[in-house]
């Protein structure tokens, strides 16, 4: 994933102690069961008596059963996740679909994993996965949200990951939000519906990686050409509704 400078420019002795084995205590930690159990879900859900089915649940702006939330969130534009505080994945929006392939795959099984688990060992994935946990954690330069985009050689596939902090009442960092979704259906409709059309801008420099990577895999060097020659005309194609992407 493509990191914003400010995320590139943190010490690796400060972020790589963020505990990824979550062996501290978060304010709502079901103590007593093992984080990595396969049923830690249902085991936990029984400890601590949790509402389930069609019993009610009183929010901040509704009222909702917790088949209600299951429904709701299942049907969300996008993949989601939440990591709590003490560094233990709690919770995902399982797909409707069983057998969709997802951005970022998760399992039932891994819900009340340690991100130690969760995360592969392999590359750097661990250690950049506490850089993002740490600058949020820790509110770096003010910043909330981390938006990291994946290059992939492909513009009709624009992959994103933004990270949110999330803090109680009173600012107290209660763990990250993670919206993992491919963004491409949003910009090609709203080029469908205002008849315009994306083009290269030669004096960029952030969307540099995508170009790179289009020339890289030997699959986009015409498409460069081409949407260069397009800026040059500068004639946007309002009567037709057509996207270039």
């Amino acid at each position: 994933m493509t990191e914003p400078k400010w995320l590139k420019d943190l010490e690796e002795e400060d972020y790589i102690k963020e505990d990824f084995d979550a062996t501290g205590k978060s304010r709502y930690t079901v103590e007593g069961i093992d984080k990595n159990d396969p049923d830690w879900l249902d085991k936990a859900a029984k400890k601590v008596n949790a509402a389930e089915g069609d019993d009610y649940v009183k929010l901040d702006a509704g009222l909702l059963t917790v088949n209600q939330i299951n429904w709701m969130l299942r049907r969300t534009f996008g993949e989601l996740t939440y990591v709590d505080d003490n560094n233990q994945f709690l919770w995902y929006n399982k797909p409707t679909d069983p057998s969709k392939k997802m951005l970022a795959g998760r399992t039932p099984d891994q819900v009340g994993d340690t991100m130690g688990a969760v995360h592969p060992h392999i590359r750097n994935v661990i250690p950049e996965a506490k850089k993002v946990i740490y600058a949020l954690r820790n509110k770096v330069d003010g910043h909330d949200e981390v938006k990291m985009p994946v290059p992939n050689g492909n513009r009709h596939k624009l992959i994103l990951h933004d990270y949110k902090r999330i803090e109680d009442e009173d600012g107290n960092y209660m763990g990250t939000y993670e919206w993992v979704q491919d963004i491409y259906p949003f910009v090609k409709y709203f080029c469908e519906t205002t008849g315009q059309k994306l083009v290269d801008d030669p004096d960029a420099t952030t969307g540099a990686t995508y170009k790179k990577d289009e020339v890289d895999t030997g699959t986009g060097a015409s498409k460069h050409e081409e949407h260069v020659e397009e800026k040059k005309e500068a004639k946007p194609d309002t009567n037709s509704g057509a996207s270039e992407y």
